[in-house]
């Protein structure tokens, strides 16, 4: 029995997979009666396309020329929540092996040669995708983390303080928990596609893709860097406390100093 398809093609044919992180989510909600899949949601775009929506952000449209993929990011503009200024993108070719293969093939720096077009295996394609152009997002922004904590590092080494406020510190542990947060909650980059649980001859394409996109390997990088910069921040932030306290001491001291003047004057004015 032949396998059902996302895209009717011959062995030979190419296609592009192009995803596209647009923003903070994708209110996917009125699409349903459209699905080829429920989780994560795939439509069908045009006679031939697909497009596959991931709620955390991410568009993966496959087999649709450029106007296609205009007219559809025009459409889809009103479901984005929290647009990205910067939009990541990934984009890889899609080949048709056809079923005489043994196997899927995921060549280095070449196309994704596929034994069919079934449902299975292009959402497997689109979630590594996926995923890889959030990491990508994730990793410039840790990389803009890094920049603003790299000042306060030389304050202290150069001078031994920094004249930088509590607000700055917080906004930058702030900036790295949003980082933490898309990754190992929202996304779950580290978690396998649901496309697996009915399809598990499926693991070898899926790991193939891991490593030839790195994920695992890039998600370790990002961890290890946010754990420094909260680390950092956890530091400067007890600086500026301490700095603080110092300050208000000094105020106080300075308080029951004048008090005590106070009284003296008032009381040597009573004695004469």
């Amino acid at each position: 029995m032949t396998k059902p398809e996302f895209i009717p093609a011959e062995i030979g044919t190419r296609v592009t997979a192009h995803a596209l992180h647009v923003g903070d989510r994708i209110n996917t909600i009125g699409f349903e009666t459209e699905a080829l899949s429920a989780i994560p949601l795939a439509i069908r775009v045009g006679t031939s396309g697909v497009a596959v929506l991931f709620r955390y952000g991410v568009a993966v449209l496959i087999g649709l020329g450029s106007d296609e993929q205009s007219r559809f990011l025009e459409t889809l503009k009103p479901r984005i929540d929290g647009k990205l200024a910067r939009r990541e993108e990934e984009a890889a070719i899609l080949a048709f092996a056809g079923e005489g293969e043994t196997e899927d093939q995921v060549l280095s720096g070449g196309p994704i040669q596929l034994r069919d077009m079934s449902p299975a295996r292009l959402l497997v394609v689109a979630d590594v995708l996926a995923k890889s152009v959030v990491l990508a997002h994730d990793e410039r922004e840790v990389a803009k983390v890094f920049e603003i904590i790299e000042p306060f590092a030389k304050e202290l080494a150069d001078h031994g303080r920094t004249r930088r406020d509590r607000k700055g510190v917080l906004q930058l542990i702030g900036s790295a928990l949003l980082v933490q947060h898309r990754v190992s909650g929202r996304v779950a980059i580290g978690e396998k596609p649901d496309a697996l649980w009915d399809r598990p001859d499926l693991e070898r394409l899926y790991a193939r893709l891991e490593d030839e996109y790195e994920l695992k390997e890039r998600l370790d990088a990002l961890n290890r860097k946010l754990a420094v910069v909260a680390e950092r921040a956890n530091t400067l932030a007890d600086i500026i406390d301490t700095r603080r306290t110092l300050r208000l001491e000094l105020i106080i001291v300075g308080l029951i100093a004048f008090e005590v003047i106070t009284l003296y004057q008032l009381y040597m004015g009573k004695a004469h």
